[in-house]
């Protein structure tokens, strides 16, 4: 896809890399696989890097050192991530609620709020037990939360994408098409 003749503020689109963002569940990681491999980027998974830098889990951060030290260290992964060469970026889900974050996100990516319903996120994050953020009670109630406070910060992305029961290659063919209509004059 040639997206070069795409301009915003920050680096030219062509050079920028495109940032998932979106609740747990929403789709991000395998979306992002997807994407990054139509695209022939490379894809990165914001949390692995996280994990990597830390030598730790996530959930072992988040019990050890609060969630304000995990955001100080997740903020500075994605800083590094984002001046480094074009990929496709999958986020934790509170990546983006960081506005220092979000304005180096805007300079340096392209960013899709992967949007789903309530029912499709509890769902899909029943299927694993890694979240900490959901164990702080019911994960309906807590999803429920989160959307009413995050929502309206996700809305700030450059594009909206359902990423509810389809296919994630639907997901993907929607993604482009929008990235392919913002490059045409």
């Amino acid at each position: 896809m040639d997206t070069s003749n795409v301009t915003g503020e920050g680096a030219p689109a062509a050079e920028r890399s495109i940032v998932l963002v979106g609740l747990m569940g929403a789709g991000k990681s395998s979306v992002g696989k997807r994407l990054a491999a139509r695209l022939g980027l490379p894809f990165v998974d914001a949390d692995q890097e996280i994990e990597k830098a830390a030598g730790m889990t996530i959930e072992d951060i988040f019990d050890r050192f609060g969630e304000p030290h995990f955001r100080d260290g997740e903020r500075r992964v994605i800083r590094r991530l984002l001046e480094g060469p074009r990929h496709v970026l999958a986020t934790g889900g509170g990546a983006f609620m960081d506005p220092e974050t979000r304005e180096l996100i805007r300079a340096r990516g392209r960013s899709i709020w992967l949007k789903a319903e309530l029912d499709t996120l509890v769902r899909r994050c029943a299927k694993r037990q890694n979240r900490p953020l959901l164990k702080e009670g019911d994960p309906r109630v807590v999803l429920e939360r989160l959307m009413e406070v995050r929502h309206p910060v996700y809305a700030q992305a450059n594009f909206t994408v359902d990423s509810g029961e389809g296919p994630h290659e639907l997901v993907v063919d929607e993604i482009l098409r929008l990235l392919r209509a913002e490059a045409t004059p």
